[in-house]
């Protein structure tokens, strides 16, 4: 029987919205251990964290997008579950 470890990846929009095209995006890794931030971008560009999730023995297995109701359709955050198996 496979056990998992559990744990997230949360991209969360940080800049202002409006005319700024290059928001700021901030990255932060929550496992059991703790909570780690990864850094932040100035573009959406999360391939990098995955990246560096996956090199970890980590598999993104669900995504899931943040809107706010009756406010303008933007993306606001990003949620990855992810999961490594323990030996």
């Amino acid at each position: 029987m496979t056990k998992w470890e559990y744990a997230r990846l949360e991209y969360r929009a940080a800049g202002t919205y409006g005319e700024d095209q290059f928001m700021d995006w901030n990255a932060s890794f929550h496992h059991s251990g703790g909570s780690q931030r990864w850094g932040t971008d100035e573009r959406f560009d999360d391939m990098r964290h995955l990246n560096r999730a996956g090199a970890a023995g980590w598999q993104a297995y669900n995504r899931s997008a943040t809107h706010y109701p009756n406010e303008p359709h933007r993306l606001y955050g990003v949620t990855y579950s992810l999961r490594r198996e323990v030996e």
